[in-house]
């Protein structure tokens, strides 16, 4: 992005974006914060040559409604978002993400002078709904691989986000493959984020490989691609991604929705029809041959509709005269390096979005979170500051010094640090220690009734995530000082009754939920991050941080009391 803007800002809103709705729909503007319209006013108002804007989703088409006239308003949609809903009807589940209904995307739509569909059924759709410019922009995708045809099956993979409709799908196909599996059959290998939300899943032919290094590796090491898509809208660029990359590709007529294809293993219905093809196909050199030339026909005839839609939409796009170049150039970022308790700390003042690791300044940690107050008094600076750690050289011992800082206020962290353990333990231990003080979002008091040399017990109110432990998150024992221990959440118990102990949340969807936790020292690949035993320590147990996506909680220990606890 750097390479591609010259300005990149953070417009931080006050309120939370709710994920559920009970009803029919969101409302069109609810996932559109008022902070929005605040900052498009503000850019308007220092850059009035400003020629056009463009919207991401249909959700945040509010802030045009701020755009001053003459100005090209586009909305590139990515999806379709009425009735989103009944596409989980059959999964008996509720959507994690918008969706509206026809009206109500329609006024959305009715304030773009411009609409960007990413695939055909879908253009379709906006031009049946709005009496405005719709243009079918698909994405163009390189083709680095050749395609080569396998003469079996013996892997076959699956690679993708944890989303709803990927869950909901390969789980499906997973449990229904694993079922009728051979140990002659191939095997469904299951990569990418989504692992982490199928931990658990031991079934005979599959196998979870979780991230990996490159797209390229995890497509290297298999024969075919699945894609069993039982819902979902857009375009499916795991088809893309596997096509561009040379992989033969089976998979439902949901999955290949924007696709120009009529082979039979393009076109299947659903989970049964997918497994079946697969078992006919994995043994058969001469069906494989002619998918594998299907699919190649199917990329070229994609890329070619591609750029001759990408040359329609350059057309139709109005020109003004070419702004001067280097108007806003990118200054070099300020950059200040500090040492201590065995991490090197960069902090970095620059336009770089979201950049999750550097050759030369290590993981990216946290990054500043100025507030909507702050924004709207002095503007939305382009530039933040960001905090990359990497641990010491020699690992073997640790400098002498305090904790490098971390923040100066609120903070948005980076999760991979935390999901991926991408730091050695003692360099995440040590930036702990650092965010002891962070502002957290959400704090409780805790009584600490079990602390030995093999763990502790915490009884307090926590979010219910924490809970039913829907997400991942790194736990660590604060000490007098800076001190820090990572712990592993082994178990956790609900309670009848509600212990009288604080709970405070900064956001409104944290619903606090009675418990009991136990923690056990972190054990990986046999080194255990120690707890010493009462009494043995100069370093008094305070309390338990919490670290989740961008999520700090704080459980600061109370005075022992005598409490009932009841479990559920």
């Amino acid at each position: 992005m750097a390479a591609a803007f010259d300005r990149v800002f953070q417009i931080p809103a006050a309120t939370t974006v709710p994920l559920k709705t009970w009803t029919e729909g969101f409302r069109i503007d609810d996932w559109c914060p008022p902070e929005v319209m605040e900052f498009v006013d503000w850019y308007f108002s220092l850059n009035p040559d400003t020629c056009a804007i463009v919207v991401n989703y249909v959700f945040l088409s509010r802030c045009l409604e701020s755009v001053p006239d003459g100005v090209l308003r586009i909305i590139d949609t990515h999806d379709r978002f009425a009735d989103r809903h009944l596409q989980y009807r059959p999964f008996r589940a509720e959507p994690n993400f918008f969706y509206t209904d026809r009206a109500s995307e329609a006024i959305g739509l009715s304030r773009a002078d411009m609409i960007v569909a990413i695939q055909s059924v879908e253009a379709d759709y906006f031009r049946g709904l709005v009496d405005r410019a719709v243009y079918l922009l698909p994405p163009v995708f390189a083709e680095p691989a050749k395609f080569r045809a396998p003469g079996r099956l013996a892997r076959f993979g699956f690679i993708g986000h944890g989303n709803d409709p990927n869950l909901f799908s390969i789980s499906k196909f997973a449990h229904a493959w694993a079922a009728s599996w051979r140990p002659d059959l191939p095997v469904l290998v299951i990569a990418g984020e989504i692992c982490g939300s199928l931990n658990g899943l031991d079934l005979p032919g599959v196998q979870l490989a979780g991230y990996v290094d490159a797209v390229e590796t995890f497509y290297a090491g298999v024969d075919a691609v699945v894609a069993p898509m039982l819902m979902g809208s857009g375009l499916k660029m795991k088809v893309a991604e596997a096509l561009s990359l040379g992989r033969p590709v089976i998979g439902t007529r949901i999955a290949f929705e924007g696709f120009d294809t009529d082979h039979p293993a393009h076109r299947l219905d659903g989970v049964a029809d997918t497994v079946a093809a697969i078992r006919r196909l994995h043994d058969d050199p001469d069906g494989l041959g002619i998918l594998t030339a299907a699919c190649a026909d199917l990329l070229a005839r994609y890329n070619a509709k591609a750029t001759t839609c990408e040359a329609a939409w350059l057309n139709a796009i109005p020109r003004r005269s070419a702004r001067a170049a280097g108007s806003l150039a990118a200054r070099a970022p300020d950059v200040s390096t500090t040492v201590g308790a065995g991490i090197i700390v960069r902090e970095e003042r620059s336009l770089r979005s979201l950049p999750t690791a550097d050759e030369d300044g290590g993981i990216l940690v946290a990054t500043e979170k100025p507030s909507p107050a702050t924004a709207r008094e002095a503007g939305y600076p382009s530039e933040r500051r960001r905090w990359f750690v990497s641990p010491e050289p020699d690992g073997s011992r640790r400098s002498a010094g305090a904790l490098p800082a971390l923040h100066e206020g609120p903070v948005s962290l980076s999760p991979e640090w935390i999901h991926r353990r991408s730091l050695p333990r003692p360099a995440r231990e040590a930036i702990a220690g650092s965010l002891g003080d962070a502002q957290a979002d959400w704090t409780a008091d805790g009584c600490l009734i079990g602390y030995e040399a093999d763990g502790l017990t915490v009884v307090s109110r926590v979010p219910s995530f924490l809970v039913a432990r829907s997400r991942p998150t790194a736990a660590f024992l604060l000490g007098d000082g800076e001190t820090a221990r990572e712990l592993r959440l082994t178990s956790t118990a609900a309670l009848a009754r509600a212990p009288s102990l604080a709970f405070a949340a900064t956001r409104g969807a944290l619903t606090p939920v009675p418990a009991s936790l136990t923690f056990e020292p972190l054990e990986i690949d046999g080194s255990a991050s120690p707890i010493p035993a009462a009494g043995k320590t100069p370093s008094r147990p305070k309390a338990v941080l919490f670290l989740s996506d961008d999520l700090v909680g704080l459980i600061r220990f109370a005075p022992a009391r005598n409490f009932r606890l009841e479990v559920q």
